[in-house]
C-alpha cells in the first residue's frame, strides 16, 4: 500500500504527462489531415458528416513523419498494446461478470461481454458506440458517487491514510498508466470532430479528467476502508447485497468503457491498414469502403438523411468492413484471456510499462520535431505548418523544443524503470 498522498500524487503526475501527450498527438494529427485536405469543412468545404470516418492512425503518423522505421515502430508497440490491453479488459470483465452472475465461468463471461461489444463498435459505427459510450460513463459516474455517501456514511471514504511509501510508486506506475491512457482513440476523436482543435482540445481535457477524479476517489475509499479507521471494516460497506452489487457494477462499466475505446481504435486501425492495402495493390487512390459498399445508397431514404432504411442486409453490407477489423481485434483477444493464467497482471505490466509509454510517450515527441525540422520560418507550427492562408491554431516549435525534449526523456526513464524492476524481478524468481 502506497497511502493515499503518493498514490494521489502519482495519478496527477501521470494524468499531466499524459495529457500533454494526447494534446501533442492531436496536433501532429490534424496538421497530418488538413496536409491531406481530409477536413475540408473547416475551409469552407463543406464536408458530409454522414461520411464515414478516415482515421489517421499512430502507425501512419510515425511512418509520414519519422521514415518507415518510425511506422515498423509504431506498428509494433500499437498491435501489442491493443491486444495486451484487450486482453486484460476481457480478463477483468469475466472476473467481474462471474461475481455477479453465479455459475457462469470466467472465460465464457469475458468472452461474451467482449463480443457483445465488439457487435456495438462493428454495427453501430462511431456515431451509435459514442453516445453508448457517453451513457455508460454517465451511470458509471452516478455509481460512483454512490459509493462514495455510502463510504462517508457509514465511516469510510474521504480519509488521508498516514502511511506514505513513497518507495513502492515506481512499481505502480504500469498500472496507473494502463488505467489513465486513452490515447488509442485520439486519433479518432480528431476525425470525428473533423480537425476542429478548440472541440479536440477541449474533449481530450475534459474527458481525461473523468477517470482522473474517479480513480483518485475509488483510492481514497479503496485506503479508507484498508485502514479499518475507528474500528471500521471492509465488509461493512459490502455485507448488503445492494452494495455489492453496486461496486461490481461500477468496476464493470469502467472496464466496459475502456474496452470500448481500445476496441474503436484499434478497429479503425486495422481498418486504415486494409484500405491502404487494397490502394497500393491495385494503385488506385480509391475508397476500399466505397468498394465493398456498392449500392449502399440504395438503401438511404429519399429524403436524402442519409440513414438507411431498417434491414438486416443494408446493415450488413454497409459495416462489413468493420466487422472484419472487430473480428481480427476481439478473436484473439477471447483465446488469450481464456488460455493464459494471470492474463491480466500481465498484460497489464507490459501494456502500461512499455507498449503505452514508448507508443504515446517516446514517439510524439519524435513526430513533433521531425515536422518542426521540415517546416520553415514563420510558419512552422505543428497544426498549419504549410497552411500560410490559414491563422488559427499555431505552435511555435522554438520555444516547444524544451517541451518536447522534458516529455521525450521523461518517457524514456519510465521505459528504463521497467526494465530494472523486470530484471530484478525475473532475478529473483531464478533464486531458490
Amino acid at each position: 500500500m502506497q497511502g493515499f498522498i503518493p498514490s494521489a500524487a502519482c495519478m496527477v503526475t501521470c494524468w499531466a504527462f499524459l495529457v500533454a501527450e494526447a494534446l501533442l498527438i492531436a496536433e501532429i494529427n490534424v496538421h497530418l489531415r488538413r496536409r491531406r485536405g481530409k477536413d475540408v469543412s473547416l475551409y469552407g468545404g463543406g464536408g458530409d458528416g454522414n461520411q464515414d470516418l478516415e482515421v489517421i492512425s499512430v502507425k501512419s503518423m510515425a511512418q509520414e513523419t519519422l521514415g518507415a522505421w518510425g511506422g515498423h515502430v509504431a506498428t509494433v508497440a500499437y498491435l501489442f498494446l491493443s491486444y495486451t490491453s484487450m486482453v486484460a479488459y476481457a480478463s477483468k470483465s469475466g472476473e467481474v461478470l462471474s461475481r455477479l452472475v453465479a455459475g457462469v465461468p470466467e472465460p465464457v463471461a469475458g468472452a461474451a461481454f467482449t463480443a457483445a461489444l465488439g457487435l456495438l463498435v462493428a454495427g453501430g459505427g462511431t456515431g451509435v458506440t459514442d453516445r453508448v459510450n457517453q451513457l455508460l460513463t454517465f451511470v458509471m459516474i452516478g455509481l460512483l458517487l454512490t459509493i462514495e455517501v455510502s463510504a462517508v456514511a457509514i465511516g469510510g471514504g474521504l480519509s488521508l491514510p498516514a502511511n506514505a511509501n513513497w518507495e513502492q510508486v515506481p512499481a505502480a506506475l504500469p498500472v496507473i498508466i494502463f488505467t489513465l491512457v486513452f490515447h488509442d482513440i485520439a486519433p479518432v476523436i480528431c476525425a470525428y470532430l473533423e480537425g476542429d482543435l478548440a472541440r479536440i482540445r477541449l474533449s481530450i481535457l475534459v474527458g481525461s479528467l473523468v477517470p482522473l477524479v474517479s480513480l483518485l476517489v475509488w483510492d481514497d475509499i479503496a485506503l479508507g476502508l484498508a485502514t479499518d479507521l475507528g474500528g471500521f471494516d471492509v465488509q461493512d460497506m459490502l455485507k448488503a447485497e445492494w452494495s455489492y452489487t453496486v461496486v461490481e457494477t461500477f468496476s464493470l462499466l469502467a472496464v466496459g468503457t475502456s474496452l470500448i475505446g481500445t476496441l474503436l481504435g484499434a478497429s479503425q486501425f486495422f481498418i486504415e491498414q486494409m484500405t491502404d492495402l487494397v490502394s497500393s495493390s491495385t494503385k488506385e487512390h480509391v475508397n476500399i469502403k466505397e468498394k465493398i459498399n456498392k449500392g449502399i445508397d440504395a438503401f438511404r431514404k429519399k429524403d436524402g438523411s442519409g440513414h438507411p432504411d431498417v434491414g438486416v442486409v443494408a446493415i450488413l453490407e454497409k459495416n462489413r468492413l468493420s466487422y472484419i477489423a472487430t473480428g481480427i481485434v476481439v478473436v484473439p483477444t477471447i483465446v488469450i484471456a481464456a488460455t493464459v493464467p494471470n492474463s491480466f497482471s500481465i498484460a497489464t505490466d507490459i501494456a502500461g510499462g512499455y507498449c503505452m509509454t514508448i507508443l504515446y510517450g517516446v514517439l510524439p515527441p519524435l513526430m513533433a520535431w521531425a515536422i518542426g525540422s521540415k517546416l520553415s520560418g514563420k510558419s512552422a507550427g505543428l497544426a498549419d505548418g504549410e497552411l500560410l492562408e490559414d491563422n488559427r491554431e499555431r505552435v511555435d516549435l522554438t520555444s516547444a523544443k524544451p517541451v518536447l525534449v522534458g516529455m521525450g526523456v521523461f518517457s524514456v526513464l519510465m521505459v528504463l524503470e521497467q526494465m530494472s524492476q523486470d530484471f530484478f524481478s525475473f532475478k529473483a524468481a531464478l533464486v531458490p
